[in-house]
């Protein structure tokens, strides 16, 4: 497991691009038949990725859940939401299981003792994006499809960020501790997100971008407002957002994302509004 410690916002501003990078940018997310886990301070947020191929995966692969956690399996005081953006899937929760086409989102409740993730075709596999949150409750664990999403239409075609964001683990949906989690997909011709952009000082944030055609990026923009940054982003790649941060960003081609928040609330409009003029 790859641990990320807290970075606060005066040390950021002395950041060069690679120690930006290695704080922020998660790469390499989907190995065959194995865990990608990054553990975060900042909220205690865990980004997990696993690609199974011809194994059944065990979601406990590569972590140490006593000496990483304090907890004797994995999700024993946490929750967790899980994106399918490849082929068909399977997970089984406890000897149940849910088939996860592509887009589709399970969230999995605080206690869940066995967790495996398997693809229906080796060759075309699934890609289970995963984050993890503390959890001090149980709720129920459900399969969501993107017809049963929030849905809410933002942005315009003059502006470059007309988008279309659709709220899957989220309190209009189903009821979480902290975890919410939801997607964005821009429509072709446009290329920002998040613009005007907004920080969020009670909760954190992660992004994964996918659907970045190839040969294509994505600048995401991050940093307190007067002092931004930018990391470059490839497909299936994601980056961690502090809550002084802001965090938006411009492809060269539309693309999607996968937004996650944790943090003191679940207040999906609590945010901090932003002008873009009043960015440096």
């Amino acid at each position: 497991m790859d641990i990320r410690y807290s970075v606060n916002q005066k040390d950021f501003k002395r950041y060069t691009t690679e120690e930006l990078r290695n704080e922020f940018l998660i790469e390499k997310l989907y190995v065959e038949n194995e865990i990608k886990a990054v553990y975060s301070h900042i909220d205690r947020m865990v980004t997990l990725g696993c690609m199974p191929t011809t194994e059944k995966v065990s979601i406990d692969k590569g972590i140490n859940s006593w000496e990483n956690f304090g907890t004797d399996y994995f999700l024993e005081r946490r929750e967790i939401g899980i994106f399918n953006l490849g082929g068909k899937g399977k997970i089984e929760v406890d000897e149940k299981v849910y088939e996860l086409d592509y887009k589709d989102c399970l969230y999995i409740t605080k206690g869940a003792k066995k967790v495996y993730f398997t693809s229906d075709n080796k060759d075309k596999p699934a890609k289970f994006y995963m984050i993890s949150a503390p959890a001090h409750c149980s709720y129920e664990t459900t399969f969501i499809s993107i017809k049963d999403a929030a849905k809410r239409e933002l942005g315009s075609m003059e502006t470059a960020n007309k988008r279309t964001i659709y709220q899957f683990i989220h309190p209009d949906v189903i009821k979480t501790c902290q975890l919410s989690m939801g997607m964005t997909i821009l429509e072709k011709g446009s290329v920002w997100n998040t613009m005007p952009c907004h920080t969020h000082e009670r909760r954190m944030e992660i992004y994964t971008y996918f659907e970045v055609p190839e040969d294509n990026i994505v600048m995401h923009f991050m940093g307190e407002p007067t002092e931004t940054r930018n990391v470059v982003i490839k497909n299936e790649e994601a980056v961690i957002c502090p809550s002084w941060s802001i965090h938006a960003g411009a492809g060269t081609s539309n693309y999607s994302f996968i937004w996650a928040m944790g943090g003191e609330n679940i207040a999906f409009d609590d945010m901090d509004h932003l002008k873009p003029t009043e960015l440096k």
